[in-house]
């Protein structure tokens, strides 16, 4: 199998490149470790100034993975974002708790603090799972191309783990695209302040690393303090404490689905959310 995440760093840019393009980078536990140690990585290297997380392939990153042959969603377990026993020989809401804190909220949170900017450069899918991770970037570069959507209301689940929806989109679009499911393009995404810039779909590598670039000749101490001010600034708008409270209503909603139907998804797979989108 090749390497769920790739990496490379060229003029003081490291470029970490989700590397599952056979299932529109599906995210399973391999690729969220492979991710951390690549973000690890580029923060100790003094001399990366700019990170950019990019896609291979047509799509971004379809969400999390709940159906490829390579899900090993019990297999791979480190316990780095936060201290807690490992799931994998607990059972019910103890399993899927411990997990989805680990690999799902707190990595995302992780992976937010790293004290150099983060810039997204998404194309085609970025859905649900997908959305946390352009979410925990600074800046997003979005092709023409590319469609954003949290479908996982069609799980009877209130929202992905990472419940920034409120912060990035403000209230009305959050409901609007939660209630829904639809898809939402580029430029909409734009409009409402998600995204930073729109480009054309054959531009936006270049794009993506002039606006690198331009920051990386900014002074890296620079650049951490003006992140972590603003990422404290989100925080006391209640950012971090409106996640927390929501992961509560993320799980009650699994419990709830794992005790009127077949699992704790609802009965959706990935075939299902796919359908149910068109």
């Amino acid at each position: 199998m090749s390497e769920p995440v790739t990496y490379e760093v060229v003029d003081k840019i490291a470029t970490v490149t989700l590397n599952r393009p056979e299932y529109r980078n599906a995210q399973n536990s391999a690729m969220t470790y492979a991710l951390d140690a690549a973000f690890t990585r580029a923060t100790e290297d003094p001399d990366v100034a700019v990170i950019i997380l990019a896609g291979n392939g047509k799509h971004f990153s379809a969400g999390h993975d709940i159906g490829t042959p390579e899900r090993d969603v019990d297999v791979h377990f480190e316990n780095k974002a936060v201290m807690w026993w490992d799931h994998i020989d607990r059972v019910g809401g103890d399993q899927r708790f411990a997990r989805e804190m680990e690999v799902y909220l707190g990595m995302c949170r992780r992976w937010r603090e790293i004290p150099k900017p983060i810039i997204a450069s998404v194309q085609g899918a970025c859905i649900a799972g997908g959305l946390m991770l352009a979410w925990v970037c600074d800046l997003i570069v979005a092709s023409d191309d590319a469609f954003f959507s949290d479908p996982v209301v069609r799980m009877g689940i209130p929202g992905v783990e990472y419940f920034a929806h409120p912060w990035v989109l403000g209230t009305r679009a959050a409901k609007e695209i939660l209630y829904t499911g639809d898809r939402f393009s580029a430029q909409r995404a734009y409009e409402w302040g998600m995204v930073s810039r729109v480009v054309p779909r054959d531009d936006l590598e270049s794009e993506t690393r002039a606006l690198a670039g331009r920051i990386s000749a900014m002074p890296q101490f620079g650049l951490a303090l003006t992140k972590k001010a603003v990422n404290q600034c989100e925080d006391q708008m209640g950012m971090r404490a409106g996640m927390d409270s929501v992961f509560g209503l993320h799980h009650f909603a699994h419990a709830h689905n794992a005790e009127v139907d077949t699992d704790s998804l609802g009965g959706m797979n990935a075939k299902t959310m796919k359908e149910k989108g068109k």
